[in-house]
């Protein structure tokens, strides 16, 4: 099913350009990158989801919504680092013309409070054309569009803990009362960010995982690091890490069948290794995720890849019996994807402030 080879991730990646002394994309490739996303200052990127065009036209709104409470129509979806990762995962629909370096100097990059001021100007050029559509709810697009974003999903492309002052970047985005939820989704390759935003206290709302995989082989079948140790930095994360870090953690995973599903959850040992790498982590949530046959990935999978929700349904009800301390909890069809939640998660579902902390049980 899948037209890829394993170690083709050891392809000659290009170098990034210079301008002004900060790190930024290669001209060569701008105008791609330019056609995909809105370009934030040197190396970051925004894009309006198409999640966020449904809600203002009230069609319906995206599984984080329902799941978390968050704002899809005060969505803002950024990179820190779009052309920046340490991976090439299969599955992955963005462009895959990454850049070659894995870590970025602080002085060499777009300060925390430039990259949220520009987001906030390019969000709303890539915003004022719905102003005039009739489908669009009026009081709906005055939020979006005159108000200041109040979720920040920093997930776009490339991996968000390349950008040196993350750290920083949370802590900037506190700063403004608007904001209720900071959302970070990574690969788990650098699991001394983590520590290092934990003890700046810079930690996000929710921390997302991504695993994709019960083993290394798979692991290096399927994400493909460029990393030797790229497995070993995951469980690090996973074992070391996350079980220590005070706020609301989850586990993504995406399913691509045929790929990665072990046998489609017949294989009992894969399963039993995705139960122990998810049970280990302490994670508060697991988003069990169909692969969606879009984008870039095309290239490398086929739509045969991609799993029907009732597919995802049963494949979660599969992995929860070998996970005890987890329970079934919501689900959102359109979006293809299950959440499973820890039995003993302190926190409620609905999220009430930028701190994990605001939205413990028992907290109003």
């Amino acid at each position: 099913m899948a037209r890829i080879k394993i170690g083709e991730n050891q392809e000659k990646r290009e170098k990034e350009s210079y301008v002004n002394g900060k790190v930024s994309f290669n001209p060569r490739q701008l105008a791609k990158w330019s056609s995909v996303y809105g370009i934030i200052g040197h190396h970051s990127a925004i894009e309006i989801c198409s999640w966020t065009k449904k809600a203002l036209r009230e069609e319906g709104t995206c599984y984080k919504n329902i799941f978390y409470g968050v704002d899809t129509h005060r969505c803002a979806q950024i990179s820190p680092a779009a052309a920046w990762c340490q991976q090439a995962c299969i599955f992955c629909w963005r462009p895959h013309e990454w850049y070659s370096r894995t870590s970025l100097l602080p002085d060499e990059v777009d300060k925390p409070a430039e990259i949220i001021e520009e987001t906030v100007r390019v969000r709303k050029k890539l915003l004022s054309g719905f102003g005039g559509n009739k489908a669009v709810d009026k009081q709906l697009f005055h939020e979006a569009y005159d108000l200041f974003p109040s979720h920040w999903a920093i997930s776009l492309s490339g991996e968000p803990t390349i950008y040196p002052l993350l750290p920083e970047l949370i802590l900037e985005l506190r700063k403004h009362k608007e904001v209720r939820s900071i959302f970070v989704v990574s690969n788990g390759q650098e699991p001394q960010v983590f520590e290092r935003m934990a003890e700046m206290d810079a930690l996000p709302t929710q921390l997302y995982i991504s695993v994709d995989a019960c083993n290394e082989r798979m692991f290096k079948y399927v994400n493909r690091s460029i990393y030797e140790d790229g497995w070993q930095r995951l469980l690090r994360t996973l074992h070391d890490v996350l079980p220590k870090l005070r706020t609301r953690r989850v586990i993504r995973y995406t399913l691509i069948k045929g790929i990665n599903d072990a046998n489609f959850g017949e294989d009992e040992e894969c399963m039993k290794a995705y139960a122990d790498l998810f049970d280990k982590s302490e994670a508060d949530y697991i988003e069990v995720k169909a692969y969606m046959f879009l984008g870039q990935s095309r290239q490398r999978l086929s739509i045969e890849n991609m799993p029907t929700h009732e597919e995802v349904r049963e494949w979660a009800k599969k992995l929860l019996s070998f996970l005890p301390n987890y329970e079934w909890h919501n689900e959102h069809a359109p979006s293809r994807i299950v959440l499973l939640k820890r039995k003993d998660s302190p926190y409620d579902d609905y999220i009430r402030g930028p701190r994990a902390e605001d939205s413990l049980k028992g907290q109003k």
